[in-house]
């Protein structure tokens, strides 16, 4: 899209598509970053240290810090993130303002080619910022293409053209189609071909314009996918420099991780204790290391609305409830194929495909389990009419004997019995699944995965891509914020050693 506002008032906006682009992507990770943030840490708050007043300069510095790092953050953790073309709300006044402007310049552009003789002002400034986007689209061994714009595009020879009537603004639109074509990403084919249709010079500029937006998107995510994997270094340790310096203006910014990481050691300690109520000698269960991985395994058991989330990991709030909800919809799928497998008994182990056609079933059904309007009683009741229809059609095509009412009402019952979270194999393989994300965080420094607990093999593929996602998040986690951690851990152990001894 052109600089028409730049043309219109003389050059004095300097704004670049660049930096719009980014305040754009950064606009997006703020909009994250509070919606992450809920609104009771301000409510009930531990006064561990005593708040202290601040200006509203220092307010502001504090909230651009948080802006970048949560901005680092996600380009880190999250894989698919892209920079995004700027789309302003319909409707709103911001791109009211920016269609007329658009518009304006465009008609203006019209009227002077129209002239007699045509007057090329705004069009010698096009091609003037068409060049030095092409240009900044090489590569230091793009040298060929270089000369070429340089040559094709020498703006005082079209200017001297323009002067004396010979300008062929046509001609130089066709060699900068060219040119875009030979330099888009392949995604860009088919819009590169539709400015091949276009005759009318205005209408051509003006699709041109919007194509090296898209082509400046696409290099900029060209260039983050390029240098991702050299970053993990240099994000970790900007991440910790940017929240020390929000830890020294907020100095009660730890409370709920501590609040976290104490809690989690209480229950390590409270599982110790044996019969007798006397503790276990064995120390390995309050090793650094088992402490911090017991304490993430509680992120996905967090009650998110009463709750605060610790806050060296509000960023990933929703991520860490995202792979919660995954983990509790794994656990009732795979705790309702076990109760049809011991139900029914072996002969559907080998009949080919009957498991994964239950198993899409039940997924069908549980798609929205975790919105407002889902009734598990309603969808457990269901799912058990359907799992008996399919059971009997299956077991009479292949000979076996017919699925009996009794057993149709024991499947049934024991289906809609997993609505409560006590239930028996409910239980049984939510400790599964928790144990395996345990051991895929204990395992991810050998890159070995640990092997799969019985009764979790039809939902597998499901569970090893839940548990690549939690350990990377965890451990990239771990290499931001360890430092505050051990100090944290250390203060809470030695205060639970001397209780001890006093006790």
């Amino acid at each position: 899209m052109p600089k028409e506002e730049d043309h219109l008032e003389g050059g004095d906006n300097k704004e670049t598509k660049e930096e719009r682009e980014q305040d754009a992507s950064e606009e997006t990770v703020r909009k994250r970053v509070r919606a992450n943030t809920p609104s009771r840490h301000s409510m009930n708050s531990p006064q561990a240290s005593p708040p202290r007043f601040v200006s509203v300069e220092e307010l502001m510095e504090t909230a651009k810090s948080v802006t970048n790092m949560a901005l680092a953050h996600e380009i880190m953790v999250n894989q698919a993130f892209q920079v995004k073309p700027v789309e302003l709300p319909e409707g709103s006044l911001e791109r009211r303002v920016k269609e007329i402007m658009h518009k304006a310049f465009w008609d203006c552009l019209e009227a002077q080619l129209k002239e007699n003789p045509p007057s090329y002002g705004h069009a010698i400034k096009l091609l003037a910022e068409i060049k030095e986007t092409l240009l900044s689209f090489l590569l230091p061994g793009h040298g060929r293409q270089r000369s070429r714009i340089e040559e094709i595009l020498d703006l005082p020879l079209i200017q001297q053209q323009a002067e004396n009537g010979a300008l062929d603004i046509g001609q130089l639109s066709q060699f900068i189609v060219g040119m875009m074509g030979s330099l888009c990403a392949p995604c860009r084919d088919e819009d590169i071909n539709k400015l091949k249709e276009i005759t009318d010079i205005v209408p051509l500029l003006k699709a041109i314009f919007s194509v090296l937006d898209l082509m400046k998107v696409d290099m900029a995510n060209f260039a983050l996918s390029s240098i991702r994997p050299h970053l993990m270094q240099q994000s970790v340790e900007y991440e910790r420099n940017k929240f020390q310096e929000f830890l020294e203006k907020q100095p009660n910014a730890l409370d709920y991780t501590e609040k976290w990481l104490e809690d989690t050691v209480k229950c390590l300690r409270e599982t110790e204790v044996d019969g007798s109520g006397a503790a276990s000698s064995d120390p390995a269960s309050l090793l650094p290391l088992n402490v911090h991985n017991h304490a993430y395994l509680r992120l996905l058991k967090w009650d998110h609305t009463s709750d605060p989330f610790p806050e060296t990991v509000l960023m990933d709030q929703v991520r860490f409830q995202e792979m919660q909800q995954e983990a509790e919809r794994l656990v009732l799928l795979s705790s309702l194929l076990l109760i049809v497998y011991t139900t029914t008994g072996e002969a559907i182990s080998g009949l080919p495909g009957l498991m994964e056609t239950l198993k899409n079933t039940v997924n069908i059904m549980l798609a929205d389990m975790h919105t407002a309007s889902f009734s598990a009683q309603e969808a457990l009741a269901t799912i058990g009419e359907k799992l008996c229809v399919e059971l009997s059609q299956c077991l009479s095509q292949h000979g076996y004997s017919p699925f009996s009412a009794d057993r149709k009402s024991i499947l049934k019952g024991q289906i809609s019995a997993t609505v409560q979270p006590d239930n028996t194999v409910r239980k049984l393989m939510d400790s599964r699944v928790q144990t395996y994300l345990l051991a895929s965080l204990e395992s991810s420094q050998h890159k070995t995965p640990p092997p799969l607990p019985g009764g979790l093999a039809p939902v597998s593929r499901e569970l090893k891509e839940l548990a690549v996602h939690f350990s990377r998040l965890v451990n990239f986690n771990k290499l931001v914020f360890s430092p505050f951690y051990q100090k944290i851990l250390q203060k809470i152990l030695r205060a639970g050693e001397s209780g001890s001894t006093e006790t």
